[in-house]
């Protein structure tokens, strides 16, 4: 009878500490939003102010390598009175707060999950505004880099299955089934979706490591492969027409990290000789050393006559979830 009485209270205890556990677990609500959306909490004063000409200068930062000017964010301001409710759920919120001290914090999850929250704070207009400049490049990553993250999730929903691209390749990417394998030949895909007004693309394939001399101009290097292989698989309308590297615009080199791996990126427009086709590109050589190699993944997107920033992301957030295995 006493061993009885000793697990009813063990049993009793357990139960409580549970729920107790529970009680004190902070239930955070789904995120929400349009991509590409920054919600700005900023008072309307400081809004129309200095302070909120720099903010628009920062989050209306051009795209690189678009044919035609468009802004990497759209912006909502809210003032901080009725920022509460729906209002703060948003994924990506920029605080801009007046106080006794003077710098830049970022917060996970703070309102809604997922969320960044940058909140940028300073005793005056001019310590705020010097914040945010200083700050410029930590701000658009992080907004970035999470809206890329809520492309992948939905990308998740509906995978495409292509086991020959990991097969002959040895590499795992993900991209909606929505995509469809125009080109695949010996190691070469060509995969694309229709759009309303064009096609969404991306191509993937590999070079020898010592195909690119990193002494030498790396964006020529990486121009004269992309036109290569643009004449060797992605013909014109016309006869003897190919995608190749759009001569008028100056492309964008930059370094960044794929899967762990250093990796050239370079942006700038293609067109097609005698043809009115043309549209963005970005190109990313991934450093494979192991395998003595770089993989190359290409997106491209044609799209006359409406805004194309949306469909590039959407190709980023694809060539970023490459996995070498």
């Amino acid at each position: 009878m006493k061993k009885l009485a000793v697990l009813i209270v063990l049993v009793c205890t357990i139960f409580a500490c549970n729920e107790g556990n529970k009680q004190n677990q902070r239930i955070i609500p789904k995120s929400s939003g349009n991509l590409y959306n920054v919600s700005v909490v900023v008072d309307n004063e400081l809004w129309k102010s200095n302070v909120g000409d720099v903010i628009r200068d920062i989050l209306t930062t051009i795209v690189s390598g678009l044919p035609q000017d468009e802004p990497m964010f759209d912006i909502n301001q809210i003032p901080p009175q009725v920022f509460s409710g729906f209002a703060a759920k948003n994924r990506t919120v920029l605080k801009i707060e007046q106080g006794d001290d003077s710098g830049i914090k970022i917060a996970t999850d703070a309102f809604a999950q997922p969320q960044k929250v940058i909140v940028v704070t300073g005793q005056n207009d001019f310590q705020i505004i010097e914040v945010l400049k200083a700050n410029k490049a930590k701000i658009l990553d992080t907004f970035k880099n999470q809206e890329l993250e809520a492309r992948q999730a939905l990308t998740n929903k509906s995978l495409h299955v292509n086991n020959n691209i990991e097969k002959q390749l040895g590499i795992s990417i993900k991209f909606p089934s929505v995509y469809r394998i125009a080109e695949e030949d010996e190691g070469f895909f060509w995969v694309r979706k229709n759009l309303t007004t064009g096609t969404n693309n991306f191509m993937v394939y590999q070079i020898p490591l010592d195909g690119i001399d990193k002494d030498g101009d790396i964006i020529q290097q990486i121009i004269k492969i992309r036109d290569s292989v643009g004449k060797k698989y992605i013909p014109g309308p016309i006869e003897d027409s190919y995608m190749k590297t759009e001569e008028a615009y100056t492309p964008f080199l930059f370094t960044t990290i794929i899967d762990n791996k250093p990796t050239y990126e370079v942006r700038s427009t293609w067109d097609i000789e005698g043809t009115f086709n043309a549209g963005p590109f970005l190109n990313f050589m991934v450093e494979d050393k192991i395998n003595n190699r770089y993989v190359v993944i290409e997106g491209f997107t044609f799209a006359p006559s409406v805004n194309k920033r949306d469909y590039v992301f959407e190709l980023e957030s694809i060539i970023k979830s490459l996995k070498i295995n």
